[in-house]
């Protein structure tokens, strides 16, 4: 399964963007997706997921309450609502999926190429 996440640019502090995330060859039905990012000298972190039949949601602490997960009707596309955005947001951004439960770590079977956010000051 590839994946493509998009979306992601540069945006003043207090802003919102909306990343995307679709899956080549099929819909994202029965998987977990998961959204990470990494900022420039620092590890790949979680920052929330949805599971494979949208009923649980995971968030990090440090975006609870700015960001949203969802995923359409028709599972062929999963969602990063970000609102009040910071500058401390800006980084990498990556979709990834997996079979089963959505878990807060890197343990995902499929990984998309990054959108760059970028939130200025």
């Amino acid at each position: 399964v590839q994946l493509q996440a998009s979306g992601g640019g540069l945006v003043q502090a207090g802003g919102s963007l909306m990343l995307s995330c679709a899956a080549s060859e099929r819909t994202f039905n029965g998987l977990s997706v998961g959204w990470f990012r990494q900022a420039p000298g620092k590890e790949r972190e979680f920052v929330a997921g949805i599971g494979w039949n949208s009923g649980n949601r995971l968030y990090a602490d440090s975006i609870k309450g700015r960001f949203t997960v969802t995923r359409d009707g028709t599972k062929s596309a999963v969602y990063l609502h970000m609102i009040t955005l910071e500058p401390e947001d800006s980084a990498v951004y990556y979709c990834a999926a997996r079979a089963g439960l959505v878990i807060p770590s890197r343990n995902y079977d499929y990984w998309g190429q990054g959108t760059l956010v970028t939130v200025s000051s």
